[in-house]
């Protein structure tokens, strides 16, 4: 069975919910596109659907519920794509007006991040992909104030030097041969 399966959206557990949608909507710039209650086996739990894109009803739900004292967030992290550097800085900046804690600019070779923690201390991504990929993992810090072209320049360098390198293009290409060949091979088990 050939099935088309994609990350959609994902709901995380909070402890302040106005304080945690006022930073996504403020530093990252979504919207509140419902907000309701539900009764659980636990109680009421309030909720705040967030979406930046009108043809994704949420693309986060803020739940209430998560208790104060839990000492270990089971969350690596939540990873939001933009398109360019320039939005890479813009969405920098917004998280030091907003709080944001522990800023970590990287390269994995194959992409452009910044970590950071929200309010709750919950681990945020946020990328730029590069035209390259490298082996992964991968990680070594970045200087997001040099311009443009000197960065890209950097990267590439850099990129060019380690394990994998190849155009993203060809790396995708044989990612999805392989994908076709693990759903045919499902298939054909399925079929048996």
């Amino acid at each position: 069975m050939n099935i088309d399966l994609r990350l959609n959206h994902f709901g995380l557990y909070v402890t302040d919910l106005v304080r945690m949608e006022h930073f996504y909507v403020e530093a990252l710039g979504f919207t509140v596109t419902d907000r309701g209650a539900l009764e659980s086996p636990r109680g009421p739990v309030a909720l705040v659907f967030l979406s930046r894109d009108p043809d994704d009803h949420h693309q986060i739900v803020l739940a209430s519920g998560r208790p104060a004292h839990i000492d270990f967030n089971p969350i690596n992290q939540l990873s939001l794509r933009t398109n360019s550097l320039a939005g890479l800085r813009a969405i920098r900046d917004s998280l030091v007006r907003h709080g944001a804690t522990e800023l970590t600019p990287v390269t994995h070779g194959n992409a452009v991040s910044i970590y950071c923690r929200d309010p709750e201390a919950n681990r945020l991504e946020i990328f730029m992909d590069l035209p390259w990929y490298v082996a992964q993992p991968m990680r070594e810090p970045v200087d997001l104030g040099l311009a443009d072209e000197p960065l890209m320049q950097a990267l590439e360098a850099q990129a060019r030097g380690l394990p994998g390198f190849e155009p993203r293009e060809v790396w995708r290409e044989r990612m999805a041969q392989r994908m076709a060949n693990n759903a045919l091979a499902r298939l054909r088990t399925t079929a048996r």
